[in-house]
């Protein structure tokens, strides 16, 4: 009796492994474990990260505007699991009381907490005829702004202009447009 009370629990623990194995399986989030070896080859740090496939974040502010953001692939910060590393970023804010912006970028930061983006590498700003292409752009909920930088080219129907930053409020619109170095200008040049 004890035998067969054995080999049941033995059979049912096999089950049991095998049920999970499976489980993992169709699981669409992959646990990746990453060996970082430091310069020396005399240490190494180790952590893991979750890998999400087609992203979607949707938010709305008091004022009714509207957030999303989608990618092809994001991944969990390990040590912090309010932020996500977006891969193929695409930004939508809906305003209430203007037309919509669309983002686009290479790569993102997500923070799930506060809703704040920044999207780096060949990002596109679209708004109306106006567009805006630079390496880094700091969105920002809480401070209704978005801060461009890094070899920004503005263009609209009339114009060109390089500068090191863009700032926009997106309640107000109002821009400003301006460059590290004191000494240097701004560029703007006619289509034309």
């Amino acid at each position: 009796m004890k035998k067969k009370f054995i080999i049941f629990i033995i059979i049912f623990f096999l089950i049991f492994l095998v049920f999970l194995y499976f489980k993992s399986l169709k699981n669409k989030n992959t646990e990746i474990k990453t060996e970082i070896i430091k310069p020396d080859n005399s240490d190494y740090t180790s952590y893991s990260s979750n890998i999400i496939k087609d992203v979607y974040y949707s938010s709305k502010d008091v004022k009714g505007n509207e957030y999303i953001i989608t990618a092809s692939q994001g991944e969990i910060d390990y040590k912090n699991s309010n932020i996500i590393y977006l891969t193929n970023v695409n930004g939508f804010i809906k305003l209430t009381n203007s037309n919509n912006i669309k983002i686009v970028s290479n790569y993102g930061k997500y923070t799930s907490e506060n809703f704040d983006t920044i999207f780096s590498k060949n990002v596109i700003i679209d708004y109306l005829d106006n567009k805006i292409l630079g390496e880094y752009l700091d969105f920002s909920i809480k401070r209704s702004s978005m801060i461009m930088s890094r070899e920004i080219v503005y263009t609209n129907s009339n114009n060109i202009l390089n500068a090191d930053v863009i700032e926009i409020d997106i309640d107000t619109k109002d821009t400003k447009i301006y460059m590290f170095q004191a000494k240097e200008k701004v560029n703007i040049r006619n289509k034309q």
